[in-house]
């Protein structure tokens, strides 16, 4: 049980931080609200960490409800720190809001940023590890899998609450996300666009 559940709740954090940044940023640039702060001394990089940071609250506030008034209905079973836990919750939301900061760089349309998005989200629902196993899964889809920041978040998540471990032992999943995350945050503010003009 415990184990879908930070599969169901990893699932929700992705949801959020992709539709929630995503959706704003294609009204910001379609209501010209960009195309005005362009005319300020903001850079990109500047307006997308903002819009990273607010994000992260947002996200993490209401996965922190959801997980804290489901344990009190169902008593989740948790071996490892409450602390280690949220770490790995931060950067997984992290490594995902930037995502949706790349995928809503450049997309002037909500029809065309919808389907980024969907393109974006439904590989890491199927195959990050959220519903189930990918132990017998060939080594292609197992490489592919392993691109993909849901994983990892997952990964991390599962074994600090039905294995007890520690930050040291998924050291490999905070490194992948962390470096997504320099990577999504890097090509999102260098493609970044003020105007709904190509």
């Amino acid at each position: 049980m415990c184990i879908r559940d930070s599969g169901i709740l990893g699932m929700n954090m992705m949801f959020s931080c992709l539709f929630g940044v995503g959706y704003v940023i294609v009204r910001y640039r379609k209501n010209a609200v960009l195309k005005r702060l362009k005319a300020t001394p903001l850079s990109a990089l500047e307006f997308v960490s903002a819009q990273l940071v607010s994000r992260l609250f947002i996200v993490m506030f209401l996965s922190s409800v959801v997980y804290i008034g489901c344990n009190l209905f169902f008593d989740f079973y948790m071996l490892g720190s409450y602390f280690d836990l949220f770490i790995i919750a931060i950067l997984g939301a992290f490594s995902l809001i930037t995502l949706g900061l790349l995928v809503a760089s450049r997309s002037k349309s909500e029809e065309l940023i919808g389907g980024l998005l969907n393109l974006s989200s439904w590989p890491m629902m199927l195959l990050s590890g959220v519903w189930f196993s990918l132990e017998g899964a060939p080594n292609a889809v197992k490489v592919f899998a392993d691109f993909l920041p849901l994983t990892h978040l997952v990964a991390g998540a599962r074994k600090i609450i039905t294995e007890g471990a520690t930050l040291m032992d998924i050291s490999y999943h905070l490194s992948v996300l962390v470096a997504m995350s320099v990577i999504f945050l890097t090509l999102g503010a260098y493609l970044f666009s003020w105007n709904t003009e190509r």
